[in-house]
């Protein structure tokens, strides 16, 4: 039998589910869920509603790590066409559920699109609804909705305190160092995110010294891997970005942009996307073009949702699980390779 290419996906019918050997590749377009864990150097994924019990290097999801945080994305808030007219409400919905997780998260980090035409009046939204959050911290990065009329400037006031540049920074928390990126600054319509220099240059000094047994996040709007570049889904100079994470055993990036679940692994890198908390968009090529995608009212809230990262000291590891916000709608997860393990077989 030939080869089978990296990015084929390899079916296993036994009881375990799915196994994307080498070069993961796993898309999710609708909340199917599936969680991620590690045997014998091959990533085995297993459908949530298998994973009651399920453990991640001995330990149970969800349990026993050092601690975890919450991402969301792409709130849009003031958006309110057919694909949803009241974006607050299912922001609203995923604070709740937030604030449900029988372990509260240490912080929450927006990986950008808060507002929809970054007015005033609709971060004043954004504040008001994430007043009532149980998490005591939220990090942020812009999206390009957030710099539409005055380049970030309302944005970089409320959410760029203590940042460099157009609102990128970095911060470390109970051994892993996490670094929110910019890469919507003067971004045209469809077009590909970029860094830049001069970001580049602070993110490779950042890293400089830095133990390469530390698990480095990276989080951006855009993501930082070539999606769909027909429609601006990655970023021109990820290249660069990412061969300064290299050295390191660990490293998961966190986006968002495209309001749906897709990941990767490759080496030490894995690469995850989250779902938006406003409204969903069309598969990659499936339409003319990006954008809001009206599904099913009662369908709605299992296409949006919020992302659980628990990090496991045991193994160096961040386990990723994705949660769509309709009640009994499955969840999505990965595990993060482990400090010096690649997950390539």
């Amino acid at each position: 039998m030939a080869e089978k290419s990296k990015d084929e996906l390899v079916h296993d019918h036994n009881h375990d589910g799915i196994d994307r050997r080498g070069f993961l590749k796993c898309m999710a377009w609708a909340g199917t869920g599936l969680v991620w864990t590690l045997n014998s150097g091959i990533p085995v994924s297993r459908a949530f509603a298998k994973t009651s019990g399920a453990k991640t290097n001995g330990k149970a999801i969800g349990k026993g790590g050092d601690f975890t945080f919450v991402q969301i994305s792409d709130s849009h808030i003031g958006f309110n066409k057919p694909a949803n007219p009241d974006v607050t409400a299912t922001l609203q919905t995923a604070i709740n559920k937030i604030n449900a997780m029988p372990h509260k998260p240490d912080f929450i980090i927006h990986t950008g699109d808060l507002s929809q035409l970054s007015k005033p009046s609709e971060f004043d939204t954004l504040d008001q609804v994430l007043k009532g959050v149980s998490a005591k911290q939220i990090f942020f990065v812009p999206g390009e909705h957030d710099m539409l009329t005055d380049n970030g400037e309302q944005y970089l006031q409320r959410y760029g305190k203590g940042t460099k540049g157009t609102g990128w920074s970095s911060f470390d928390h109970k051994g892993v160092h996490f670094v929110g990126l910019v890469n919507v600054a003067n971004l045209k319509a469809g077009g590909m995110g970029s860094l830049g220099h001069e970001q580049l240059e602070w993110l490779e000094d950042d890293l400089k010294g830095r133990s390469a047994s530390t698990p480095i996040v990276l989080f951006a709007h855009i993501p930082l891997w070539t999606i769909y570049p027909e429609w601006g889904w990655g970023t021109d100079d990820s290249e660069e970005a990412l061969s300064y994470v290299k050295r390191f055993g660990s490293v998961t990036v966190l986006n968002g942009h495209i309001h749906q679940i897709m990941q990767k692994v490759e080496g030490k890198v894995s690469f995850h996307t989250a779902m938006s908390t406003a409204f969903p968009q069309p598969a990659p090529g499936t339409a003319p073009s990006a954008g809001p995608m009206k599904v099913p009212a009662d369908q709605l809230q299992k296409v949006l949702g919020i992302t659980d990262v628990n990090y496991l000291v045991s193994g160096r590891s961040l386990a990723v699980v994705d949660s769509p916000l309709g009640a009994g709608a499955s969840a999505m997860g990965m595990e993060a390779p482990p400090v010096g393990e690649s997950m390539a077989g």
